[in-house]
C-alpha cells in the first residue's frame, strides 16, 4: 500500500513502525485487515467521541466482514440515538485519543492522508460533542476547561475531552478562557437540547496539559545571522543586551502557526481580531469582547485573541489582564522545545500573536512588582526578536533595577 505523509498523529516512519508491527505475520491484504480491526477495537478507548463530515457522533465499535473492498468500518451513534455504518477512514476522532494513532495508520495503509481533515466552512463551526447528564458527579466539586466567558454564562469543556456545557455561576469574570475552573456544582439541567450547570467557582487555575491541546506549528525560515543585523550606525556602541546575542552567532528562525477560527482563508479582508479592535474603537467594547470569546472558545490556540481580551483591562485590572496574557505565552511555549534556541522575528507576520502576549504578560509583571519574572520574561523576548520592535530594551533596565512602574509612570 502506498504510504502517504507525515502528520500530527504521528510521523511517516512512526507510522510506518506501528503498521508492521499490527501487520506482522499477516499475509495479504485480507490478514492485515483483520490484524488492524483488532489493534482498532482493542486499542480505542470505546465508546468513544468522534466526527463524521463535521457532525459529532459516538464511535461504539469497529468491524470488518471480509469485504476487502470495503474494509473497516465504524458503527456510530448519532445525538438522537440512531445508529449508523460509517467507513472508518470517514470517521475523525480526537488527535491525543487513544484511537486516534491507530486510525491514522489505517488510513495511512489505505494509501491516504493520516490525518482527515474535516474543516467547516468560516461562517460556520464545527458542532460539538455535549456533556451528558452521566459525565458528571454532582456530589463532588467538578473541573471544567473554561472556553469562554459571556455576560452570564460560561461556554467549558470536561478536561480529556470535547464535551461542552454551559456553567452559570456568579462571579463568571473571575476566570479566563483556557484556565481550569473548580466548580462546586448545585444542579444539571439541559435546555434546548444544550447541557446547562449552575453552581459556585471555588478556584482556578491554569492547567496546561488539561487542556489537550495541539502545538502550534513552526515553520523554518533559514538562518539568521547576527553579522547581517542592523545594530545601529558604525559609530554607536553595541548595546550590553545585545553583546550576547551576537556572541551566540547564527542561530535558526522560525514562524509560530497562527490559528484565527472564523478568518476566511479566500478574503484578504476577513479579520476578526480587527473587527474586535475596530468595534473596540467604537465604544462598543461588550461586541469586540465576544468576537475575542468567540474566537477562544472556537480555538484556545488563538493567542491575538488572548494578547487582545489582556489589553481590555491592562490598564484597570492588570491582574486579571496577566492571566489572560499569561495563557496566551504558555499555549505558544507548547510549541517550543526545552532547548529552543531559535528566532521567533516580529518580521514574520504570524510570530506577532505569541509575542504580544509576552509583551503584555511582562508589563503586566513589573506593574505586580514581579521584577525577577519580568526581566526573564524581557531577555527572552530579545533573544526571539532581537530586531525588537516592541521596544522591550527601552524598559529593561529599569525593570533590572526594579523601578516601581508607578513611579516611572509619573516621570
Amino acid at each position: 500500500m502506498n504510504k502517504g505523509n507525515s502528520d500530527e498523529g504521528g510521523s511517516a516512519a512512526d507510522l510506518d513502525h506501528l503498521i508492521a508491527e499490527i501487520t506482522t505475520d499477516a499475509h495479504g491484504d485480507d490478514e492485515q485487515l483483520r490484524a488492524i480491526h483488532r489493534a482498532l477495537q482493542n486499542g480505542a478507548d470505546l465508546p468513544c467521541d468522534a466526527f463524521v463530515i463535521g457532525e459529532p457522533v459516538s464511535v461504539v465499535g469497529f468491524d470488518y466482514d471480509g469485504n476487502q473492498r470495503r474494509g473497516l468500518v465504524a458503527r456510530c451513534r448519532r445525538e438522537d440515538g440512531s445508529e449508523h455504518v460509517i467507513a472508518a477512514s470517514d470517521v475523525v476522532l480526537a488527535q491525543r485519543s487513544s484511537g486516534a494513532r491507530l486510525l491514522a495508520a489505517y488510513r495511512k495503509w489505505l494509501g491516504l492522508d493520516p490525518m482527515l481533515e474535516q474543516i467547516a466552512a468560516p461562517t460556520r463551526r464545527k458542532r460539538q460533542h455535549k456533556v451528558a447528564a452521566t459525565d458528571l458527579d454532582l456530589t463532588r466539586p467538578i473541573e471544567l476547561v473554561v472556553l469562554s466567558v459571556k455576560a452570564n454564562a460560561a461556554r467549558c469543556q470536561l478536561p480529556g475531552s470535547e464535551r461542552v456545557i454551559t456553567l452559570r455561576a456568579s462571579h463568571l469574570w473571575d476566570v479566563v478562557p483556557g484556565e481550569v475552573a473548580v466548580v462546586k456544582p448545585s444542579k444539571q439541567w439541559s435546555y434546548a437540547g444544550h447541557p446547562y450547570l449552575s453552581g459556585e467557582i471555588e478556584s482556578a487555575r491554569l492547567d496546561l496539559p488539561a487542556l489537550g491541546l495541539l502545538p502550534l506549528k513552526l515553520e523554518d525560515h533559514g538562518l539568521w545571522t547576527p553579522k547581517e543585523h542592523y545594530w545601529g550606525e558604525e559609530d554607536e556602541p553595541i548595546e550590553e543586551w545585545a553583546k550576547p546575542i551576537i556572541a551566540r552567532g547564527p542561530r535558526p528562525q522560525f514562524e509560530m502557526e497562527q490559528v484565527v477560527p472564523d478568518r476566511d482563508p479566500d478574503d484578504f479582508e476577513s479579520d476578526p481580531i480587527c473587527d474586535s479592535n475596530a468595534l473596540k474603537d467604537a465604544g462598543d467594547f461588550a461586541a469586540a469582547c465576544k468576537i475575542l470569546m468567540d474566537l477562544c472558545q472556537a480555538d484556545l490556540r488563538c493567542l491575538d485573541a488572548h494578547a487582545h481580551l489582556g489589553n481590555f483591562v491592562f490598564d484597570l485590572r492588570p491582574d486579571t489582564a496577566i492571566r489572560h496574557y499569561e495563557v496566551g505565552v504558555r499555549i505558544g511555549e507548547l510549541s517550543l522545545a526545552p532547548n529552543f534556541n531559535g528566532l521567533l522575528p516580529w518580521g514574520l507576520i504570524d510570530n506577532r500573536p505569541v509575542l504580544r502576549c509576552m509583551h503584555g504578560f511582562g508589563l503586566c509583571l513589573w506593574r505586580l512588582g514581579r521584577f525577577e519574572e519580568a526581566g526573564r520574561i524581557f531577555d527572552r523576548m530579545l533573544w526571539l526578536n532581537p530586531t525588537d520592535n516592541q521596544g522591550v530594551r527601552f524598559v529593561i533596565d529599569e525593570v533590572r533595577d526594579r523601578t516601581v512602574w508607578e513611579d516611572r509612570q509619573a516621570e
